[in-house]
């Protein structure tokens, strides 16, 4: 029996709770883009999803276990059934898990395949491109939009070339199967909206285990025939070693961590708003670069962290739903 979907309540208190828990979101995701184009140089890119998926899902099982640790005087806090963990249990998470999987699986895996042939700057963009399909997709489900967040949308888009777009604007192979991707993740938002509703945290970090094991598991099978067309040698164990530090980034920080404060952070915000918070990722990713890899800002990409800013501050202002 699949949980019953309750609208998150999107009280100010909440939302501003949330909006900083995406807002750390979006870093995290920011500093991934380096992570998953240097793992890029050494295994290929169903190897580097299934890895991070399977490793998000495992951390997040270790964070599970030790949230359930004995408390007072020993006796522990489950419940009769043995498969519960919380005030859902796994059978019931698994339909809403799998669902927002297969969203989060193609999103991923699309991505990290458009990383072979194109820049992470211009990938950036590309996939940020979600926060323009997140509210048009939402209308056809029938969720009510506020105006600010129209207006927000503009700006993150023009504040997102500026940032990312650096020389004349074309289309390459590479640049198609990213747009693909943005669809996806433009999916994924608007599942896990849909999904996660009011349930508690622990719920939260169970349903994330279910879409991370699953999208996990998809990757790795689809890695031993797909992969051949990018590596020599799949499962090259020195090339697994040579990305070890981007598979854990991509699998604890990126996946474990940061797709769980998505979720969480969704609880309080409207998916439109929620949207153009975690665009802030290509923000991220320029500053990163900025400070790993004492790259300079130019002044329009300056301008286009502005913008993206000041879109983040607009589509949070109250406003009529149109």
């Amino acid at each position: 029996m699949q949980p019953e979907y309750r609208a998150p309540k999107h009280t100010s208190a909440k939302a501003l709770r949330s909006s900083l828990i995406l807002l750390l979101t979006a870093f995290i995701w920011g500093i991934a883009f380096v992570a998953q184009r240097v793992g890029m140089n050494y295994i290929g890119p169903f190897l580097f999803a299934s890895l991070r998926f399977i490793l998000g899902a495992l951390f997040l099982v270790l964070v599970l276990i030790l949230w359930r640790k004995p408390r007072d005087g020993g006796q522990t806090t489950t419940d009769n059934a043995s498969e519960r963990l919380g005030d859902t249990s796994i059978k019931q998470l698994i339909k809403p898990g799998v669902i927002c999987g297969c969203f989060l699986f193609m999103g991923a895996v699309l991505q990290q395949v458009g990383l072979v042939y194109t820049g992470a700057a211009k990938a950036g963009f590309l996939t940020a491109l979600y926060i323009v399909l997140v509210p048009v997709l939402g209308m056809l489900l029938r969720h009510r939009t506020h105006w600010n967040t129209w207006v927000g949308v503009a700006l993150a888009v023009v504040g997102l070339y500026c940032l990312s777009i650096t020389e004349t604007m074309s289309i390459q192979p590479g640049d198609i199967v990213v747009i693909c991707g943005a669809f996806f993740w433009a999916g994924h938002i608007l599942s896990v909206d849909r999904f996660v509703g009011d349930i508690n945290q622990r719920d939260v970090l169970r349903f994330c285990v279910v879409q991370f094991f699953f999208a996990g598991c998809v990757a790795l099978v689809l890695s031993f025939v797909l992969d051949r067309f990018f590596v020599v040698n799949v499962f090259d164990l020195a090339a697994l070693k040579s990305a070890a530090i981007p598979i854990l980034y991509a699998g604890v920080m990126s996946t474990g961590v940061a797709f769980t404060f998505q979720a969480i952070g969704q609880q309080g915000l409207p998916a439109s708003a929620a949207a153009i918070i975690m665009s802030l990722e290509a923000v991220f990713s320029v500053l990163g670069g900025m400070v790993i890899l004492s790259e300079i800002l130019t002044g329009r990409e300056a301008f286009g962290c502005v913008l993206m800013f000041v879109a983040v501050i607009i589509a949070q202002l109250p406003g009529k739903a149109v």
